[in-house]
Order: structure tokens, then C-alpha cells, then sequence
């Protein structure tokens, strides 16, 4: 069993997105999610400029329903929300664990066990909007995450958006070298450099990235950026106090994220951004 394996069989990730920290995270990529659906509906929409259908609910003589692939997708929490919104969901997972979660909720999603580096089992050119909201936490090196962003670009369609999440560097930094107090244990092992990027190794189980790490691998995987926010802001760094709100400040501080998740001088100083792209083939 591998290190990863170990920590999601122990690691309640549905629970987490449930959390009121989650939920900020959560709610955030829905609506980007929902932005990305919307865009691909409208581009097929254009293509068959008679068709006056929408989606989800389209008649038996519209074109098929938005075909989403959720790469990494954990337990679920995205695969049963989007289906149950009437999309074609197809999840791809490599925890056995998770997977076995996601397929005893019984829902209508197509399920998998894969690695996002090699995703051969499903045809090119096959979905509107690819979500990589996992993988790229814990894929090592530029290789390795290039290989997850070139399967997803195989199989997403021209025109088609994937939206994916990173794990952050500041963020680690400020709450887990100085927070916790392990700056100097991550410096004896030689895990910082001196700019304060974390060197992690393949023994970590994180890998965190900057926005100029991002801007370099859509480079190299030639995709084009729509947008990149903010997905959860301070949540993370607010979880005792977020837990302490009132139902209604809860709801003011989630509508105060939305309203700041794509100002460029606060992407990247939360734990989690999520960059969101377009194919060109």
C-alpha cells in the first residue's frame, strides 16, 4: 500500500469538504464548475445554432447532456453533485478506499480506478469540462504533473475547459513551518529554498506550487488560462473562527469570497487555487 493509499484510507476527505472551511472551497468551485458548463453549453449551442435546447434536460432530439470527467475525484463530493444536476459524470479515482465509498452511494456516476498520469482507458476527445481537483497535490516534479495535464487535455474536447487545483506554497509555509512551528525541521532537511519554495521529495506527501510554477506547466502543456481564483481565500486559515460564526456571518464571509476569489493580488495566498483552462487541438 502506498503512502497515499494510507493517508486516504485514515483521511475523511468528504468530511472535510462538509466543514464550514470546506464548504467555502467547495461552493467557490461549484461556481466556477457551473461558469465552465455554461461556457461549453453555449459553444455547442452555437455550433447547432437551431438547437434552442439547454442543458441540463434537454428533449430526446437535443444533443446529449455536458459530459464531465472528474479526475481524482475522492469520494464523490463533485461526481454526485454534478450528476445529480443531471450531467454525464465519469470518475476517475486511484484510492481503492475512496472508490469504494463513491460507488456505495449508488449514484449515476461512471466510475474508474486510475492514475490521472495515464488515463488510457478512456477514449480522446471525449468531455466538455475535465476537473483535476486532486491529483496535483500529490504528483511530484514538472514531469509527472505535465503527464496528468496532457491525459486531460487528450481526452477534454476542442474548445472543451479543465479546471484544476493546486495546493499552495505561501499557505504552507505560514501554516505549517511558522504556525506549527516546524520551520526548523523543514530547514535541517534541507526543505526550503531561499526564496522559501518548499523542495518537497517524493517522500512528502504534498507538493506545492506557486503561480509563476503554474504559468510555467500550462506552458509546456501548450493550454490556455480562462481564469485562476482564489478557490478558498482565508478559510483555511480561519477554520476556529469560521466554526464561531453565526449562521448568517458564515453566509456574509461565503459571499465575501465570492466576491473576491479572482482579484489577482490574492490568488495564490490561500491554500488552494484552481486554475481554469481552455483546449485548443
Amino acid at each position: 500500500m502506498t503512502k497515499l493509499e494510507q493517508y486516504y484510507n485514515k483521511f475523511h476527505e468528504e468530511h472535510r469538504l462538509e466543514t464550514r472551511h470546506g464548504l467555502v472551497e467547495f461552493n467557490t468551485s461549484m461556481k466556477y464548475i457551473g461558469q465552465a458548463i455554461e461556457m461549453t453549453s453555449a459553444s455547442r449551442r452555437d455550433k447547432s445554432p437551431d438547437d434552442n435546447a439547454t442543458f441540463p434536460g434537454a428533449s430526446a432530439a437535443s444533443p446529449a447532456p455536458v459530459k464531465i470527467l472528474d479526475v481524482g475525484a475522492g469520494t464523490g463530493r463533485y461526481s454526485v453533485a454534478l450528476s445529480r444536476k443531471g450531467y454525464d459524470v465519469t470518475a476517475v479515482e486511484l484510492v481503492k478506499h475512496n472508490l469504494e465509498i463513491l460507488r456505495a452511494k449508488h449514484e449515476n456516476v461512471k466510475t474508474w480506478q486510475g492514475d490521472a498520469r495515464d488515463l488510457h482507458f478512456l477514449d480522446s476527445d471525449s468531455f466538455d469540462v475535465t476537473l483535476l481537483f486532486g491529483p496535483m497535490y500529490h504528483l511530484h516534479g514538472d514531469e509527472n504533473k505535465l503527464k496528468a495535464l496532457e491525459e486531460a487535455r487528450r481526452v477534454t474536447k476542442s474548445g472543451g475547459i479543465i479546471l484544476v487545483a493546486y495546493v499552495m506554497n505561501e499557505y504552507s509555509i505560514i501554516s505549517y513551518c511558522f504556525k506549527e512551528h516546524k520551520w526548523a525541521e523543514v530547514t535541517a532537511k534541507n526543505g526550503l529554498s531561499q526564496d522559501f519554495h518548499i523542495n518537497a521529495t517524493e517522500d512528502d506527501l504534498y507538493d506545492y506550487v506557486r503561480i509563476s510554477d503554474i504559468d510555467r506547466l500550462n506552458a509546456k502543456a501548450g493550454l490556455e488560462r480562462i481564469k485562476i481564483i482564489s478557490a478558498d481565500g482565508a478559510a483555511d486559515f480561519m477554520r476556529r473562527e469560521l466554526n464561531e460564526m453565526s449562521k448568517e456571518e458564515f453566509k456574509a464571509f461565503c459571499d465575501f469570497q465570492l466576491a473576491i476569489c479572482e482579484r489577482q493580488d490574492l490568488v495564490g495566498a490561500g491554500s488552494h487555487t484552481v486554475d481554469i483552462l481552455r483546449v485548443t487541438k
